[in-house]
């Protein structure tokens, strides 16, 4: 009897320590944060988040002129993954107000991706708005702070070219592909 419970305890602890040992799935989205990076990560703490990858930091032109600089992230054999862009340019305190996803690896908890198509989007999120620019729509989720562009050539001629137009979410074809998928923090 008492080597019995002494058997179910040891279980327990066994399994009770392996679930604290899971790691985070390193291309879950959730509304805070992707993978390992978070809406409080620091530029200076990329090259620890992705030891295992490749950080690039492009500085365009004059350091004075401001400008956001975007900083890519790499896998070792060359797949883009991300593009990041910090709140304050050449400032290595700032921490990063927007991610482009690049890598379809990269999914939400209720599993949309940049392979998702409109109907994905539309039957899994509260779609908050659509802007209709030049190119393309921009279909917001404040759900995830996400906004996923869709080219025009997606839509039907009607609404390619006519920039006032108020798209509905019914206008937009079911099986249009994303262009772009976007965090914002």
């Amino acid at each position: 009897m008492k080597t019995t419970i002494f058997a179910l305890i040891i279980c327990a602890i066994l399994i009770t320590s392996c679930a604290k040992d899971a790691k985070p799935n390193p291309f879950l989205i959730e509304k805070h944060h992707i993978g390992l990076l978070t809406d409080s990560t620091q530029v200076k703490e990329l090259d620890t988040i992705f030891m295992n990858d490749s950080v690039v930091r492009f500085i365009a032109g004059d350091e004075f002129t401001g400008a956001v600089n975007t900083i890519e992230i790499f896998e070792k054999g060359g797949k883009k993954l991300l593009d990041l862009s910090p709140k304050e340019a050449l400032d290595s305190t700032s921490v990063i107000s927007s991610v482009r996803v690049i890598d379809e690896r990269y999914k939400t908890e209720k599993n949309i991706s940049k392979l998702s198509t409109f109907k994905d989007i539309k039957d899994t999120y509260k779609i908050s708005k659509i802007d209709n620019l030049i190119n393309s729509i921009v279909v917001s989720v404040n759900e995830i702070n996400a906004s996923f562009t869709i080219d025009k050539k997606e839509l039907p001629s009607s609404l390619r070219f006519n920039m006032d137009a108020t798209i509905d979410p019914i206008q937009i074809p079911e099986k249009a592909k994303i262009k772009y998928f976007m965090i914002h923090w």
